[in-house]
């Protein structure tokens, strides 16, 4: 209950008021019994000086009923002050009283309980030269636990000599009273006051500490996430300054925080959607943030992510990406290779995580797919090496062959006319080597021009075949055609369509034994026509049919070779059938035949 700053403020405030009235009320108890008593004294002293001693004669202490005589009849209050006559000649006698019923007449007062001794004998002593004496003390207490004020003075007669002593008591039984019934109003006060106070207190503590609650609730509601929080400002003090200083803050913070949260949503979006995989730990080795990509492309899952250490992760795949390889190198930045099961090669490049201190906070790894762009580059040198290797043989022997004519061979007609047949059909091959690549350069950069039309794909296959009819039957190949019933007219370049056809045919009869069957079949799928084009050649390994389209591929590259053909006609067809809209795949198994099948879109305008 007193951790609240509220009772705190109703037990400080209730302690100052408290410390406050016991000390003024200390302070006017002790100045009033004080006062009363000074007031009593100067009575005493006034009815002795006044009314007393003048009544004394020194011939009155002769015959003791002259001074009860002249001293009783003093109207006095005789509860409140007595005054005793006592004769210093005859054994300190109290020889008559103020009050006719005293208990101290004809008592010795040296023996008297009530009376103090030492101002007797300090009065009556010949090295007294004051005009009274007073105890010490100021109050003694007599056998009925009576306060009394007591005062002495010498009675002196002609020639100095001290023959007794005047004895003044005043009773304060009453002011104690009176004292007391004041302290006990005083208190009743201070109650009441302190009552009020602890009200008062509570009032003004509540009028602090609600504002201040309401501000601590609503503090604790924005912990939570809840920024739509105003506090009321009722008043322009600091509580109100307070509370105008939280709105200000609400409202910066909340401004702040969607300016955050916009921008973390932007990195958020950038980090998921990007095509490389990113991955960031922090000194531990902990994951911090990893985004969707580079689950994929090492193909983890969430659980293998939570609570998993990067070194655990990176481990299997690159020593040299773990976190306690790369802070031994102390490097802060580098790149690695790394190969998966499945063929793909990726680069991881990271950089260490710095803060505003440039202080290292963990580390931050980026892995790139370069798989495409590996085999995009083997591509290129094989695509180099084969049109050199290409060319190479041709000029060899165009090369040789001229060499050998000038040597002296031109006189033999016929070895010349031999050699020269040789030195035409090597620069045949190279010129369709040269034109097939030209051709192939074109497609790639879009530069060849179609001349689309409207044809019947039937009477292109028919036309086709008639074309090729010499080599079907050099070979002595069966060929079945399967025609559609209904005329399928495509909207395209039919001299382009012409070359796949006839490329794939070709490639049909070079890789089919004698007595071979090759099949062409036509089939309409809604908006598509699917040629098949069949034969039950040779076949196509598995490992080579992903590879098939590629340029100067070749599935057996020397026999390939000795058949003719520069080894860019598949290459070269899937080009115009993709510039058609179409597709063209195959099916393959060694020993057993090749099917080839284009798909070409019915009736479509394309526009080139």
């Amino acid at each position: 209950m007193f951790r609240s700053i509220r009772y705190k403020i109703i037990v400080i405030y209730f302690l100052l008021v408290f410390i406050a009235l016991a000390i003024v009320g200390f302070f006017m108890i002790s100045e009033f019994e004080k006062l009363q008593i000074n007031m009593s004294s100067d009575t005493l002293n006034n009815i002795i000086n006044n009314l007393v001693k003048p009544q004394i004669s020194e011939n009155d202490f002769l015959n003791y009923d002259n001074i009860q005589n002249k001293i009783g009849s003093i109207p006095l209050l005789a509860s409140e002050y007595e005054v005793l006559i006592i004769d210093t000649k005859n054994d300190f006698k109290i020889v008559a009283s103020t009050n006719s019923n005293s208990k101290f007449i004809n008592k010795n007062a040296l023996s008297a309980a009530d009376l103090d001794k030492k101002v007797l004998l300090e009065v009556n002593s010949s090295d007294f030269s004051g005009t009274f004496a007073e105890e010490d003390t100021k109050i003694i207490i007599d056998s009925r636990y009576k306060k009394i004020k007591n005062i002495v003075y010498p009675y002196k007669n002609k020639e100095g000599e001290i023959i007794g002593l005047i004895y003044g008591r005043a009773y304060l039984e009453n002011i104690y009273k009176v004292l007391d019934k004041s302290k006990i109003i005083f208190l009743r006060a201070m109650l009441m006051a302190l009552i009020v106070t602890i009200v008062l207190g509570f009032l003004i503590a509540k009028s602090i500490t609600n504002p201040i609650n309401d501000v601590t609730v609503k503090a604790s509601k924005m912990a939570k996430g809840d920024f739509d929080q105003i506090v009321e400002v009722k008043s322009d003090d600091e509580i109100g300054k307070l509370g105008e200083m939280f709105n200000y803050l609400t409202d910066k913070l909340k401004n702040t925080l969607d300016e955050i949260s916009s921008e973390k949503s932007k990195l958020d979006a950038i980090i998921n959607q990007m095509a490389d995989g990113l991955i960031a730990v922090n000194n531990e080795g902990f994951v911090i943030h990893v985004n969707p990509t580079f689950m994929k492309m090492l193909g983890l899952k969430e659980e293998d992510i939570n609570g998993s250490v990067y070194d655990k992760i990176f481990g299997k795949y690159n020593e040299n990406l773990t976190l306690k390889n790369i802070k031994n190198k102390n490097i802060s930045q580098g790149s690695e290779i790394i190969k998966l099961e499945n063929g793909d090669i990726l680069r991881a490049n990271f950089v260490y995580l710095k803060n505003e201190n440039n202080q290292v906070k963990g580390l931050i790894l980026v892995l790139q797919d370069i798989t495409e762009h590996e085999k995009l580059d083997n591509m290129r040198k094989e695509f180099v090496a084969n049109v050199s290797h290409e060319l190479k043989t041709p000029i060899t022997t165009v090369k040789s062959y001229t060499e050998t004519l000038l040597d002296g061979a031109m006189e033999d007609k016929e070895i010349c006319s031999s050699f020269l047949n040789v030195i035409n059909t090597e620069s045949d091959r190279m010129a369709r080597l040269v034109s097939d690549l030209l051709q192939l350069s074109r497609l790639d950069y879009k530069k060849t021009s179609f001349n689309f039309s409207r044809f019947d794909i039937d009477n292109l296959i028919k036309d086709v075949v008639n074309k090729l009819e010499i080599s079907f039957k050099e070979k002595n190949h069966i060929l079945k055609l399967g025609l559609n019933d209904e005329n399928i007219i495509i909207n395209g370049d039919k001299d382009k369509i012409e070359q796949v056809l006839q490329n794939i045919l070709t490639n049909a009869i070079k890789y089919t034994p004698q007595n071979g069957i090759i099949s062409v079949d036509v089939k309409k799928q809604k908006k598509y026509v699917l040629i098949s084009i069949s034969d039950n050649g040779v076949g196509i390994p598995k490992e080579d049919i992903p590879r098939i389209f590629e340029r100067f591929y070749r599935v057996d590259k020397a026999r390939s070779r000795d058949m003719g053909g520069t080894g860019l006609g598949l290459s070269i067809a899937k080009h115009i059938v993709e510039e058609h809209g179409g597709d063209i795949l195959v099916q393959s198994e060694v020993e057993k035949g090749t099917t080839f099948k284009i798909k070409l879109p019915v009736g479509k305008n394309v526009d080139m």
